[in-house]
């Protein structure tokens, strides 16, 4: 959810999940590609995952699917990297995105906020050390336990990522 600092790892057989600020993870067999992964985590565990249409087949037509307006915002930095800045607006989301600007472009901020939530809340994804091609080793996505975490079960996640004190209201 929105209210955890966590980092996952997928390598293609297994997802891991570790919650950095509570110091535990877990772990899930999901053999297969990210848009199956991606699938699967929705349809059979019920835990969509914000910000995974950047990482399908096809992100464009997923990013813009019931897509109603959009903004070119100029540029801006983030972490020191020259971006482009985008605005999207659809009925149950707004979403911003900073795109590296030259001959590799990359997500360098990822914005979602949500209109079916009282205050709209939002969602911020930031990326670092976007590798690419040759860049990338296998284990990189390998999980290392360097912090002693405990392992728990997928079950024992909190099952919805607003706090009690949120309220949902209406969408805007």
């Amino acid at each position: 959810g929105g209210f955890v600092d966590m980092e996952m790892l997928f390598d293609g057989t297994t997802l891991t999940l570790l919650g950095k600020n509570t110091n535990s993870y877990t772990q899930v067999a999901v053999p297969g590609t990210l848009d199956h992964l991606i699938d699967e985590l929705r349809a059979k565990y019920d835990r969509p995952l914000a910000g995974a249409d950047l990482f399908v087949t096809n992100p464009q037509e997923s990013l813009m699917k019931g897509v109603t307006n959009i903004k070119d915002l100029g540029s801006g930095v983030i972490g020191g990297v020259e971006c482009d800045h985008l605005a999207f607006r659809s009925k149950t989301v707004d979403w911003q995105i900073w795109i590296a600007q030259g001959e590799r472009p990359y997500p360098c901020r990822y914005v979602i906020t949500s209109k079916q939530v009282a205050g709209g809340p939002q969602y911020s994804i930031q990326f670092s050390n976007w590798k690419t091609g040759d860049e990338v080793a296998a284990d990189d996505f390998t999980f290392n336990n360097s912090t002693n975490a405990q392992k728990i079960d997928l079950k024992d996640l909190p099952a919805d990522a607003l706090p009690k004190n949120f309220v949902r209201g209406p969408a805007t």
